[in-house]
């Protein structure tokens, strides 16, 4: 794709509803277990006033769902610390001035902050949007600094609060995340072998080898000796990344099945490992810590996405402002929500948020006369909009944005009752403003090392497929360096895939070497399954020359769809 490329901006498929997540009840009741008892304590006080405070600490609850327990506890822990320490900026912002554009500038500086701490360091949805949300919202309420120490202890009080919601289901299911990412890898392996070389085989083996990734990474990140329980997990994940190395000799029912029974809290199926020495190699491979790019190399990339963002929550916050809207912030957070990898998703989430608060403001239109009866009406409708928006936002962002734009509204009536139309008119100008000047600032803001660093994907997807090649020459590889030779292209085959689809949707570059990146994935996971093969876990095929490069006397078009054992 080049610049000259005409770009198409999708509508429709902006807004095709998808399946709901496997655990969508999980965020959405852990929300409502970590809102409730602060929101209902305040209420009986009679101050509600404080409610913004401890909703910071509340949703925190909404994070780390699909962490195993242990990397659960920090990545809470980090999202409570950053959610009170971007809180406690904000408030001192306001103690300390009135001026709306110099609290605009801030919560766009925050918000870019955010926004690039939470795309490093992966910590998954919601990602920066709550955390935007609350900095942005505390800036335009009227502060001192005297009040600091006790906003800001609320805040921290229902962030422990929520910490321990979201633990507390590791005490009855403690292998529920891993269990969960094991039965996503062995469904992936199960379509891609289901579809016997069709022309949606590419992608499902891309799909496959990201899951298998996600789920190694899974079990790994829960530390500690494995037990029984991960141990057989690990067996199953290994049966996955044999399907992915042989699918014409893999039974995908079997697989469904195997994921089918890892739900719940029944016993894990018990798989005997193939090939003599498989259980051993399963060892080296649990033992084998996963590639990881540090944190360095992570936030260089995000730098064109820290400025869209800075610029876009900034310009979105004055527009709002020269308009005259009383609450700019509103602006700045829709902004702030649009920015995805590449321009062309940042477009259909723009559409998805139109839709949804435009739809969203008629349902609080409806409900406002409700809320309006008595404060626990409000509370309660609040907490139900909460339920509402983490169950279904998983199927499409526009969809629980239809709850997630009442709750906001009503969330600004915790204070005090004010005028339902002249909440309405903000929420739109605001919308339609941070939506447009948001997007407009990615198109601006151009992202020109998209290019190269899908060349630096490529680069080190071709480095590791012919390392590999080169321990599968040796007549005795040692198992450890084959298991982390396999594992070293297993991830670099899923970052370059992900490079590539990020590099695809993004404008104003040169053309992309979207032929090279087809062979490098075709010829890497050849070799990814000679590996696996030469490890003892599927028969060996004579014909097999994992070590040819693409473009030798092969056919480069032949995949693993293609070899018979």
């Amino acid at each position: 794709m080049s610049s000259a490329t005409p770009h198409r901006l999708p509508l429709a498929g902006a807004l095709r509803l998808g399946r709901p997540s496997d655990i969508w009840f999980k965020p959405a009741l852990s929300a409502v277990v970590s809102v409730a008892p602060p929101n209902l304590t305040l209420l009986a006080l009679g101050r509600l006033d404080l409610a913004m405070y401890t909703m910071a600490g509340s949703l925190c609850a909404l994070y780390g769902h699909n962490r195993p327990y242990p990397a659960r506890a920090r990545t809470l822990a980090r999202v409570v610390l950053g959610m009170v320490g971007g809180l406690a900026v904000a408030l001192l912002a306001s103690a300390l001035t009135t001026n709306a554009v110099v609290l605009v500038t801030v919560g766009a500086v925050l918000a870019a902050v955010q926004k690039t701490v939470c795309d490093a360091t992966r910590v998954g949805p919601p990602g920066n949007v709550v955390l935007t949300f609350i900095s942005s919202a505390s800036l335009f309420v009227p502060q001192t600094p005297g009040r600091l120490p006790g906003h800001i202890g609320l805040a921290l009080a229902a962030g422990a609060w929520a910490w321990l919601v979201c633990m507390a289901p590791g005490l009855l299911r403690p292998h529920g995340p891993e269990r969960r990412a094991t039965a996503q890898a062995l469904n992936a392996a199960a379509a891609y072998a289901g579809t016997r070389g069709t022309g949606d085989a590419a992608r499902a083996r891309a799909a496959c080898a990201a899951a298998i990734h996600a789920a190694w990474q899974s079990l790994l990140a829960a530390g500690a000796r494995p037990d029984g329980t991960r141990r057989a997990l690990e067996h199953l994940l290994v049966r996955a990344e044999v399907a992915l190395a042989a699918p014409a000799d893999t039974d995908p029912e079997r697989l469904r099945a195997w994921a089918r029974a890892l739900r719940g809290t029944g016993r894990v199926p018990r798989v005997v490992p193939s090939g003599g020495d498989a259980d051993e190699l399963l060892g080296v491979a649990a033992e084998q810590p996963l590639p990881a790019r540090s944190l360095r190399h992570r936030l260089a990339p995000l730098a064109p996405l820290a400025v869209r963002t800075a610029l876009g929550c900034a310009l979105a916050g004055y527009a709002a402002l020269a308009l005259g809207v009383g609450r700019p912030y509103w602006a700045l957070v829709t902004a702030a929500s649009l920015y995805q990898v590449n321009v062309t998703l940042t477009w259909s989430r723009a559409v998805q948020r139109v839709v949804g608060n435009l739809v969203g403001v008629l349902v609080f239109a409806a409900l406002a006369p409700l809320t309006h009866l008595h404060p626990a009406a409000l509370v309660l409708v609040s907490l139900a909009l909460n339920f509402g928006a983490e169950a279904l936002i998983g199927r499409n962002y526009w969809l629980g944005s239809v709850c997630v734009t009442p709750m906001a509204l009503l969330i600004t009536e915790f204070a005090r009752s004010q005028d339902t139309a002249d909440l309405i008119t903000d929420r739109v100008v605001d919308t339609l403003i941070g939506a447009l000047v948001g997007f407009a600032a990615a198109v601006a803001v151009t992202n020109r090392r998209a290019g190269a660093r899908l060349e630096h994907a490529l680069t080190a997807a071709e480095r590791a497929r012919e390392h590999a090649a080169r321990l599968l020459a040796e007549p005795h590889p040692r198992p450890r360096a084959l298991e982390s030779a396999r594992r070293t292209l297993a991830a670099a085959l899923v970052d370059l895939r992900a490079t590539a689809d990020a590099a695809a949707g993004e404008w104003w570059q040169r053309a992309l070497p979207e032929d090279r990146v087809v062979l490098t994935e075709q010829a890497g996971h050849r070799t990814l399954a000679a590996t696996v093969r030469r490890q003892g876990l599927v028969p060996q095929d004579r014909d097999e020359d994992p070590g040819r490069a693409p473009g030798g006397d092969r056919d480069p078009d032949r995949t693993t769809e293609d070899t018979r054992p």
